[in-house]
């Protein structure tokens, strides 16, 4: 069959790697790609939100199968393009997409159909959020409701500091108008773990758990990013935990998403806290989290694209994933001055060391091709180098390893990427 994925990042690379190992893929395409996928797939020049060239390209290549992984055009309507043309493709319609492309939608649908979650209030004026700021307890977060690249939450420590979030998120724009209606949270205090699920409208497949770095320094210091590192499996998602979240937040989800008539097909993303008062949703997204996707795909035994096609078909409830019983851990390669201003451009050496490296892998975030060929930084985020290990230390032991094989300018990331481990 004929694939084409679109997106062109490290969770669009990750998701190439593994659908280019079907032995049911006889050609791949993404669109738009990078150095890396081009590895992998035939990167094709048109940008995630030209839905009308992205169908026009797949009728003419009778593409079988479309990927659609990045949340912009979910919540626009990518997928839902796709069907009108009477093309089969994979992620969430417009309508159920919103579980992410709204928090405001979200929270109330956790507290309607009894989600475990923060408490919260929703605001559309900088006055009425100013006001109750004034007798709310701090911390308290402030999330841009609409989506903003991972980047929307602040964390405010002071009335202060939370006045000046509502002027960033309502006032000044910072996410544009992701930010014209803003949800303010209790702050809870926990661990974070991410879980990742394939969803077929009903039925819905756990993947393994993992656990991701925001911010852009060591010691969880600097600004949020959309992420500098991940490693999987959780050493805190226990067994309770994981059966208490079916229960109580991961099967409500996909039928209180059913009951609202946004019957969702693709994959779930539970961002969950593990609070002292048992596991509570932070957030979900509506695709693949990246850069957890680079941990999770290197240790998932089953062709995806069998799963791709039981998501659409509503036949998930025949397939059981499995996992390899080992640990991943990703490093993320930036370039220095990462949320905020960074040069691009620079020459990125020592790639060829991943290619007969069994259990070390390289997925390209942001890299493309000079006019001489060589592979250059072209992002924020550069590269996810990870690697597998029998066990987390193990792992994180070979993920940093595998970081001094890559050269380029202005490089740079974190040096306590799962740190965590040593307190589980």
């Amino acid at each position: 069959m004929k694939v084409l994925i679109v997106g062109g990042g490290g969770r669009e690379h990750a998701i190439a790697w593994k659908a280019a190992q079907s032995p049911r893929v006889e050609k791949l395409y993404c669109a738009p790609g990078n150095a890396g996928i081009a590895e992998v797939a035939e990167c094709v020049n048109i940008g995630v939100m030209e839905f009308d060239k992205l169908v026009a390209f797949a009728r003419e290549k009778e593409i079988d199968l479309t990927v659609v992984a990045p949340d912009d055009p979910l919540a626009a309507g990518a997928v839902d393009a796709f069907e009108a043309a009477g093309l089969r493709a994979f992620g969430p319609r417009a309508n159920a997409a919103i579980l992410e492309g709204s928090k405001a939608f979200s929270k109330d649908l956790m507290k309607k159909y009894g989600i475990p979650t923060a408490a919260y209030e929703t605001f559309d004026s900088a006055e009425a959020a100013l006001a109750y700021l004034e007798s709310a307890p701090m911390p308290i977060v402030l999330k841009a409701d609409g989506l903003a690249l991972g980047k929307g939450v602040l964390i405010c420590n002071t009335l202060e500091e939370a006045k000046a979030g509502v002027q960033t998120l309502m006032l000044d724009k910072q996410f544009g108008d992701a930010g014209n209606r803003i949800v303010v949270e209790e702050f809870m205090t926990g661990r974070e773990v991410s879980v990742l699920s394939f969803v077929d409208g009903k039925t819905i497949r756990i993947m393994t758990s993992a656990q991701d770095h925001k911010r852009a320094k060591d010691g969880d210091q600097g600004l949020n990013t959309g992420g500098m590192g991940t490693f999987s499996p959780s050493p805190f998602y226990t067994e309770e935990i994981d059966a208490f979240c079916r229960e109580h937040i991961y099967q409500p989800t996909v039928d209180a998403m059913r009951a609202e008539g946004r019957e969702f097909k693709g994959v779930i993303f539970f961002g969950l806290m593990l609070t002292a008062g048992g596991p509570k949703v932070l957030e979900y997204n509506a695709r693949f989290g990246d850069p957890e996707t680079q941990v999770v795909l290197p240790r998932m035994k089953n062709d995806i694209i069998d799963v791709f096609e039981a998501c659409i078909d509503g036949t998930l409830d025949q397939i059981e994933l499995e996992f390899e019983d080992n640990a991943a851990v990703c490093v993320v390669l930036a370039s220095d001055g990462y949320p905020e201003h960074y040069e691009k451009g620079f020459v990125i050496s020592g790639l060829e060391k991943f290619k007969d490296a069994d259990g070390y892998y390289v997925f390209h975030a942001g890299s493309k091709f000079d006019v001489d060929g060589n592979i250059i930084t072209n992002g924020g985020r550069v590269l996810g180098v990870t690697a597998t290990g029998a066990d987390l230390k193990t792992a994180r032991a070979n993920a940093y390893a595998a970081t001094e094989w890559v050269t380029f300018g202005n490089k740079y990331m974190r040096h306590d990427i799962g740190k965590a481990i040593d307190e589980a």
